[in-house]
């Protein structure tokens, strides 16, 4: 029985407090200076953190582009925020799709070198992007993905961490239901879409979230096979908009890009969050 004290609630709380405040600073300021001018964030030392009256029109230039108060042309953004859902989607569904047929072959099939598959595939966790990306962008090249949805999403969506996760779960389901799948004349993929995927459900979510923003904020991989800016993503969008020293830098826009960018993952997170924690904790699988 754990005993409740209300001094280390209070501490606890409090700690807690704190721990918000500091994460949500940083994403209060800038959110603060996407409402004000350029000029403001600029001459001002330090910042003022009351809203300024500039918000629509600095979230208008932002979204479509247009000409800034410096005289400088902005790119729209509304496009790179497609690049980057469209690549984000692809990404998750895909390596959760490849993952769970994966895990699937290595749990319920009998194949010679079964468990030597396994651990090849696993071992690839122990090789960074780096070492692999030199070698994946010759082949992407010599394939024409270049500046292409294609080649921005499919060397990213085999996944080793999906596919053991999934083997893990796989292996805690009772063999008692395949025996009845069996004995009712079910294959092994009735098997696995009728029994196997509604008892992912919660796995699937969670790894969806993980999946998505992991694909939502790549910028290495872009910044190597992408030369079009139709084809640019927002994390790389947010990068290029930033080219100087302070009097350089539309800093409004680019905050207000900064907040734009951080809102498709977050609407993820919230709206998944119950599932999102449920496949992640639960133990009653």
């Amino acid at each position: 029985m754990v005993e409740r004290r209300p001094v280390m609630t209070v501490v606890a709380h409090l700690v807690l407090i704190l721990g918000v405040m500091l994460v949500a600073f940083p994403l209060f300021v800038t959110l603060i200076a996407s409402t004000q001018t350029a000029q403001q964030i600029v001459q001002q030392a330090p910042m003022s953190l009351w809203p300024g009256s500039n918000l629509i029109e600095t979230y208008r230039v932002a979204l479509f582009g247009g000409q800034t108060g410096y005289g400088s042309r902005i790119a729209p953004v509304a496009p790179m925020l497609w690049v980057s859902f469209v690549s984000a989607i692809t990404i998750a569904v895909g390596k959760i799709v490849i993952s769970l047929l994966s895990a699937f072959a290595f749990v319920y099939f009998r194949f010679p070198g079964r468990m030597l598959c396994f651990w090849m595939v696993f071992i690839t966790l122990m090789l960074p992007v780096e070492v692999r990306i030199g070698p994946t962008y010759e082949v992407v090249s010599n394939l024409g993905l270049l500046n292409t949805y294609a080649g921005m999403t499919v060397p990213l969506i085999a996944s080793a961490t999906a596919t053991f996760l999934f083997r893990q779960f796989f292996l805690t389901v009772p063999d008692e239901l395949l025996e009845a799948a069996r004995i009712d004349g079910a294959g092994p993929m009735r098997f696995f879409f009728d029994v196997l995927l509604p008892l992912s459900a919660t796995s699937i979510a969670a790894i969806f979230v993980i999946q998505f923003i992991y694909g939502w904020n790549q910028y290495l991989w872009p910044l190597l096979v992408t030369t079009d800016e139709s084809r640019y993503p927002i994390v790389m969008g947010i990068r290029r908009m930033i080219s100087g020293g302070d009097a350089a830098n539309e800093w409004n826009v680019i905050m207000a890009t900064a907040i734009l960018a951080t809102i498709p993952p977050a609407a993820v997170v919230l709206l998944m969050q119950k599932w999102f924690v449920k496949g992640l904790v639960d133990t009653e699988k």
